[in-house]
């Protein structure tokens, strides 16, 4: 028997299939070699420790966030060890925003980013045109569009968390620069209060939603005509994909600034595990490459990390200009902590913010809330398990 790879991602389209089809084409032009993908759902890829699964997987499709984990643990390896200067060099420099960065922790290269994402605004054109409407542009325009119930938005814990991230740096504030707080008590407050002006008017299943259901409720119904910020799908941009196209921009202004949003997207790891590790370090070299990434992985649904698809003709043509319109949010987008241990606090910290946001508790309780758990996270990685 051949080679056989096993690897981890996420089940969504854009997560799963292009590397279903990779694996396919790599297969073909390597016949000993074999490589089976398994998914988990998208609350799955944000709540289950992905060391525990270094064990099981040898290719693992990775949060930027958790490097940090990776630096301190072993348990995937550290691919600038395995990859020649000049091809890390040339994914620096073909990176989306700051994608292929976010992998670099501790002097290391832990993954290479192979999906390329931040909040960005979606639209159903053809119902702001059969209205004789156009998409709003200032704050009070989306205001007045929410409260007249065509606004849809991811609200889940971690979505409220990420776009609070945003709204501080649009209120001038530091993130994450003091071991005490994640923000000045006067930047978080003015944050809170700006996201609970939208968050009031919203739809309250919005709360359960994450940008695949909003994009999804968008895409299927004629309810919710516009989406502020939520993590972009270029699928949702592809014509036959779903019911009704989804078109994409960059967010609204706020303050008279563009609204920075906080970058996601996903990374290639390999497992320190792994038994042969020369073989899914070619593969992910491979499937990373600008060639496959702007070609066979796009044209599958993939949301490539490489900056060729983002610019390439081919691929706005594909995408109604998804990435071209996109591009300019993701190259101003705002890097997370990777710190060994922000993971406890990316996890807990976006439930107070939104019980806030639902009007359940007072805004000063939920800033010490996120600053009691973020004080937490700070703690070594065996203290915070121990809680």
């Amino acid at each position: 028997m051949g080679i056989v790879l096993n690897g981890i991602t996420w089940a969504h389209s854009r997560g799963y299939t292009p590397l279903v089809a990779a694996a396919q084409r790599y297969q073909e032009m390597h016949p000993n070699v074999q490589i089976n993908w398994t998914k988990r759902t998208l609350q799955e890829f944000a709540d289950f420790p992905i060391e525990d699964l270094t064990t099981k997987y040898d290719l693992l499709i990775i949060d930027h966030p958790w490097v940090g984990c990776a630096a301190a643990n072993p348990c995937v390896l550290p691919l600038d060890e395995y990859l020649c200067k000049i091809y890390l060099h040339e994914q620096k420099q073909k990176s989306v925003g700051l994608s292929h960065e976010s992998y670099f922790y501790g002097n290391h290269q832990w993954a290479l980013a192979i999906d390329a994402a931040t909040p960005v605004a979606s639209y159903r054109k053809d119902l702001f045109e059969a209205n004789g409407k156009t998409t709003p542009q200032q704050w009070e325009e989306l205001i007045d569009l929410a409260k007249a119930g065509k606004v849809a938005l991811p609200a889940i814990p971690i979505d409220c968390l990420m776009n609070f991230y945003s709204f501080c740096i649009a209120q001038g504030g530091t993130l994450f620069g003091k071991e005490a707080e994640v923000t000045d008590k006067e930047t978080g407050l003015v944050a809170i209060a700006t996201m609970q002006e939208l968050y009031r008017e919203l739809d309250p299943k919005m709360f359960q939603a994450n940008p695949i259901a909003v994009a999804e409720m968008m895409s299927s119904t004629d309810d919710y005509w516009y989406c502020p910020f939520a993590y972009g799908y270029s699928n949702y941009s592809r014509s036959g994909f779903a019911k009704q196209l989804l078109h994409y921009t960059t967010p609204i202004p706020v303050n008279g600034a563009p609204l920075q949003t906080t970058i996601g997207g996903t990374g290639i790891a390999v497992s320190a595990f792994c038994k042969n590790p020369e073989t899914a370090i070619d593969f992910v070299q491979w499937v990373c490459s600008a060639t496959i990434q702007r070609t066979l992985y796009l044209e599958h649904g993939g949301q490539p990390g490489n900056l060729s698809a983002w610019t390439d003709k081919a691929a706005n043509q594909l995408t109604h200009n998804y990435f071209q319109n996109c591009l300019p949010a993701m190259q101003n987008g705002y890097l997370r902590p990777r710190y060994n241990g922000y993971l406890y606090f990316q996890d807990h910290a976006g439930l107070p913010l939104q019980q806030c946001l639902m009007g359940k508790l007072d805004p000063n309780m939920a800033l010490e809330q996120i600053n009691r758990i973020y004080k937490k996270s700070r703690e070594t990685h065996q203290q915070i398990i121990s809680l």
